[in-house]
């Protein structure tokens, strides 16, 4: 594995981000592009039919969304997990001033300074809790010595 850093650090599963999502976004389009078709030629419309291009169309949407929910219910898993262990974590490495403050620290803080080293948590925790820092990005981009987390969902 190469080194992670910042540049690096997010994580592309390619069966589901170049595989999964693209067949399920060109499903979509083609059950719209094939509903529209057939409204279109169909001089006398059943309810039957029109129930059933109506549900095809539901159905076809509902996967794709499922797929996208199925990911966000991961990464929404992953946080928590990861709020639990950097608590744990913050409990050992951060001074005696800062430890009462452990439960001030917002999901997104903890998520970000995970990949902060030891020796340079206690600043960067400092800095976040003091400026209110909340934006993933902006707090990543402060670390200085990547910790890195293989283990992503």
């Amino acid at each position: 594995m190469n080194e992670q850093n910042f540049s690096n650090h997010g994580k592309l599963v390619p069966m589901f981000h170049f595989f999964v999502i693209p067949v399920l976004i060109a499903n979509v389009i083609w059950t719209v592009a094939s509903a529209s078709r057939i409204l279109r030629h169909s001089a006398a419309i059943s309810a039957s039919l029109l129930a059933g291009v109506a549900f095809s169309i539901v159905v076809s949407i509902a996967l794709l969304l499922l797929a996208f929910l199925a990911r966000l219910f991961a990464l929404g898993v992953q946080d928590r997990v990861i709020r639990l262990e950097e608590r744990m974590r913050y409990e050992r490495l951060l001074p005696h001033d800062l430890s009462p403050r452990i439960g001030e620290f917002t999901i997104n803080q903890l998520v970000s300074l995970r990949f902060a080293s030891d020796a340079e948590l206690p600043a960067l925790a400092r800095k976040a809790l003091a400026g209110k820092m909340n934006e993933r990005r902006a707090i990543k981009q402060m670390v200085q010595n990547w910790r890195a987390d293989y283990q992503r969902i």
